[in-house]
């Protein structure tokens, strides 16, 4: 459902979708500047314009930067077809398997295997069974940035948690991970 709010003097456009399965509310900015709000289907309007209101700032923000960035232009983290995910898939595929034995080098970890998928708000993920799995867009990336994913997540199969040692695995190849983090945050 299409809905408009305005925020700062500035009139938002939003598609609101409601969910049975949803528990929390969520505002997702895409890079085309559209803002999507999902809630629980139990939830009334007042208190989703009150959640809007709250997340203001963010959403003035996300939408202004990448209007500046020209992300939407360039692809980088829009919802790209299913044509395109399949174009790329083995490119990328090809680039992080490539990477992946570069840094597995030093960290020598066993995985079982590497998946190619088109997440809309990951760029990687490990399972315990030691599966990694990575997201096609990596490719699109700046190479260190997709280099720090693909070690942050070999990094997963040593230590499956956010903890010191697993920061401590990570800063070994990036000692400047928290700046690659606020960089890839700020797409």
């Amino acid at each position: 459902m299409n809905k408009e709010i305005i925020i700062g003097g500035r009139k938002i456009a939003y598609n609101l979708r409601k969910n049975r399965r949803s528990k929390n509310m969520r505002i997702t900015i895409h890079c085309d500047g559209n803002c999507v709000v999902s809630a629980p289907r139990w939830t009334s309007n007042s208190s989703i314009e009150r959640f809007i209101f709250a997340k203001a700032e963010w959403i003035i923000d996300k939408i202004d930067a990448f209007r500046k960035s020209g992300i939407g232009k360039n692809k980088l983290l829009c919802n790209l077809s299913k044509k395109e995910y399949l174009e790329n898939k083995e490119k990328a595929r090809e680039l992080i398997k490539k990477r992946l034995d570069y840094f597995n080098i030093f960290y020598n970890f066993d995985f079982k295997g590497i998946r190619i998928g088109r997440q809309k708000t990951r760029w990687g993920s490990c399972s315990k069974a030691g599966n990694l799995n990575f997201n096609y867009k990596m490719i699109f990336l700046p190479q260190k940035m997709a280099d720090y994913i693909i070690v942050h997540e070999l990094c997963h199969l040593e230590e499956f948690n956010h903890s010191r040692d697993f920061w401590n695995l990570v800063s070994k190849t990036f000692p400047d991970y928290r700046e690659i983090i606020r960089e890839l945050k700020g797409l």
